[in-house]
């Protein structure tokens, strides 16, 4: 199959072809021609899919179609929840637009760098803005951006944008939106609060997911089956998952990524050692991607690794955007052979080429793990996922195992023998509540909200004692 036979214009099949993509990938095959229709499209598509093309291919053709408009408003908006993303999105654009004879102006705008110079890139308008919500909201507080022209809203990781905290950002800026829009919908996992903002927000979508990709789009937090051809127990006649009813299209959808997963015991302080020996016993791991629970865990693991010889490097949200782009950077060249990194600064990295990644630290939530290991085998590439449990965080690991419906057989390293017990470590903490003791597991502990609540009542039943004391309660 050809890009021209997905009705793309042959200008944008020889800029598809110019980028490396002469064949589409199921997803793209799939989405594409439903979003050329003009409808509605929610991709549940793990990473290394070919998502990111999938929707920026018909968003161009559509603009080309439009041909050159003054003055430039914004056509195509797509939302991403990281800095890192929106520059891979907008490298993907920029080389997809590369080769065009009338070139799109696009503008990509994220936090962490001085706003006057996007400001600066946005006189005179663009065509494809892509953005972080909340530096979008800066730039039409601003009067650098009108939104009242976007004909097509691309939400790329809905399920990161909620998860960061994003919510009440995204409702501000749907509100200035056009109701009469296209919307497209990228997701690697399916929990309640994305099929929530999927039933908000499309309109009868044609829903492009794989039936077997448990893995990457199932059962979630809420432990809600993948929307796949069908949900389990769903008849062929009844609406999938969102009441919404669209069309389906899963036939010769690619299965989750082949991606060998690996779970090592091992005692909490010899984590670093046994680092240092896989990284020893598999010198074809070239490019690696090491998740740690914070920042300071990113510089002193780093720093221990430089000192037996590895070349690493730290990436976490207080480094500045030239020590983030310095490390990927140096990943990619090959300078730098492991990138330690949080969560929060590692989500919607595209790195491709990446051998292996490795779980330090066990993730938080547990829908998190579909998203780690998702950065290695992509793009139909197979790839290993190694996690280290220890004794107090052994608990948590099966609860990930549940969430991915996949055992995972345990593995003990020669030398590396474990030798703690979880009573050796929470010191009457519940390590499913609190696995290394890293502030617990998200969704299990309480939120602010409940401090502040209990906090509340608290304050109540304090200041009402004397009135009680008076009453003689």
């Amino acid at each position: 199959m050809a890009f021209a036979s997905l009705g793309l214009l042959p200008a944008l099949a020889r800029a598809a072809a110019a980028t490396g993509l002469h064949q589409p990938t199921a997803v793209q095959a799939a989405a594409i021609p439903a979003a050329l229709a003009g409808g509605d499209v929610l991709m549940l598509a793990h990473t290394g899919s070919g998502k990111t093309a999938a929707y920026l291919l018909p968003a161009l053709q559509q603009l080309l179609a439009l041909g050159r408009r003054a003055p430039r408003l914004a056509h195509t908006l797509v939302l991403v929840p990281t800095r890192e993303l929106a520059v891979q999105v907008g490298e993907t654009l920029a080389a997809l637009t590369a080769p065009l004879p009338l070139k799109p102006k696009a503008v990509v705008v994220h936090g962490g760098v001085s706003i006057n110079p996007q400001m600066m890139a946005l006189r005179g308008g663009a065509d494809v803005v892509v953005a972080t919500p909340g530096r979008l909201l800066d730039l039409v507080d601003h009067n650098a951006l009108v939104l009242g022209a976007v004909a097509t809203l691309v939400l790329d990781e809905a399920d990161r944008l909620l998860d960061e905290g994003f919510a009440q950002e995204l409702q501000r800026v749907v509100a200035l939106l056009p109701q009469r829009r296209q919307t497209l919908m990228v997701s690697a996992t399916w929990p309640p609060a994305v099929q929530a903002l999927a039933q908000r927000l499309l309109h009868a979508p044609t829903r492009v997911a794989p039936d077997d990709d448990a893995a990457g789009a199932g059962a979630d937090a809420g432990g809600t089956a993948p929307d796949g051809a069908l949900a389990a127990g769903t008849s062929p006649g009844s609406p999938a998952p969102t009441a919404r009813a669209g069309r389906v299209l899963n036939s010769a959808l690619t299965a989750a990524p082949d991606i060998a997963q690996r779970a090592l015991q091992v005692d909490t302080a010899r984590r670093t050692a046994l680092l240092r020996q896989l990284l020893q016993q598999h010198p074809a791991w070239q490019r690696v991607l090491v998740f740690v629970a914070t920042q300071h865990a990113t510089e002193h693991v780093a720093t221990k690794l430089q000192a037996h010889g590895v070349a690493a490097a730290p990436l976490h949200g207080q480094l500045s955007q030239g020590a983030r782009h310095a490390a990927l950077a140096g990943l990619h060249s090959g300078a730098v052979r492991v990138v330690l990194a949080t969560d929060l600064a590692a989500r919607g990295l595209h790195i491709d080429g990446l051998d292996a990644v490795v779980n330090y630290d066990l993730p938080r939530a547990a829908a998190d793990h579909v998203h780690r290991i998702g950065r290695t085998g992509r793009a139909g590439a197979s790839g290993v996922a190694v996690s280290f449990v220890t004794a107090a965080s052994e608990a948590h690991f099966r609860l990930i195992e549940k969430r991915q419906a996949q055992r995972v057989p345990r593995e003990v390293i020669a030398g590396f023998e474990p030798t703690e017990t979880a009573a050796d470590l929470t010191d009457g903490r519940d390590p499913l509540h609190d696995p290394d003791g890293t502030g617990g597991i998200k969704g299990r502990r309480p939120s602010k909200k409940d401090k502040l609540r209990a906090a509340a009542a608290a304050s109540a039943t304090a200041g009402s004692a004397p009135a009680r004391k008076r009453r003689g309660d």
